[in-house]
């Protein structure tokens, strides 16, 4: 305590000066419109800038969070997208009822994606606890990716559409007309569809999407448009150079997609010896 008195008495002038000045200074203010809104703007200011600094922040820790909610969503909508498009030409009662029975989506997460090889897989984040199974396809929002070949409780792998022994049906989507989409292990941007007919009206810039005709993807899942083509004279068919929509080099987040028919129909196809 004495040495606080001390304190006052040696420094007696400069704190006299420090409270006469705060005083003039609330007095001017107060007196003086101009004076004060220039104090209420900088006040402002700095407390606009420390919330707007703490929001960025924030959003930035929740990331994270929202990515979450967003690939949620993103599931939601491609599941109705996908059984709407299979229901326009049917007479169901209600749209959730072919919801709930044609398709069901899981979302995952890619662990680890190879591109650079010959024959090349993922792992992804997702297996037989998230009711994923072999012999379902794995899309994005921009295609398809590849399928399922083998799982454990918490993860998958895939055989990528980057593989030199896939093979999917895939169409123009202009004209319907069928190939097959295949890869020569040479650029992880680009595939090829053979066997297309020469009377397919083929033109570069074109889309390609699924054919729809397995029970692996269904039918215009994208795939990617037309970069080059060749008609080969003497077997009569074009080899066409299809540009991916996705970067298979930079994959994060997918969609496993199951058709809930398939079993039946493989029982139909495949049916049991008497």
């Amino acid at each position: 305590m004495q040495q606080i008195i001390l304190f006052l008495i040696k420094n007696k002038t400069g704190l006299v000066f420090i409270i006469l000045t705060t005083i003039a200074l609330g007095l001017t203010f107060q007196a003086h419109t101009y004076h004060n809104s220039k104090l209420v703007s900088s006040a402002n200011f700095i407390s606009g800038n420390v919330l707007g600094t703490s929001e960025s922040v924030y959003q930035y820790f929740s990331l994270k969070t929202q990515n979450e909610i967003l690939l949620e969503e993103n599931k939601t909508l491609r599941k109705r997208l996908l059984n709407t498009t299979l229901a326009e030409d049917t007479l169901q009662p209600t749209l959730d009822y072919i919801t709930d029975t044609l398709y069901r989506i899981q979302k995952a997460k890619v662990i680890s994606n190879y591109y650079d090889k010959i024959d090349n897989y993922l792992l992804i984040e997702g297996g037989t606890n998230d009711s994923i199974k072999e012999d379902l396809g794995v899309i994005t929002s921009k295609g398809i990716i590849g399928i399922v070949i083998d799982t454990s409780k918490e993860f998958s792998r895939v055989i990528s559409i980057l593989n030199t022994n896939t093979s999917i049906n895939a169409k123009l989507k202009k004209t319907n007309h069928f190939g097959t989409l295949t890869w020569d292990g040479k650029d992880p941007n680009i595939m090829s569809l053979v066997d297309v007919p020469r009377s397919a009206p083929v033109n570069l810039g074109d889309t390609i999407t699924t054919g729809g005709r397995s029970l692996i993807f269904p039918e215009d899942v994208p795939i990617g448009i037309i970069n080059d083509f060749e008609l080969n004279e003497n077997l009569g068919y074009y080899t066409i150079s299809v540009k991916l929509f996705n970067d298979m080099t930079n994959l994060k987040h997918i969609y496993v997609i199951e058709d809930t028919r398939k079993e039946e129909a493989y029982e139909l196809l495949n049916p049991s010896q008497p």
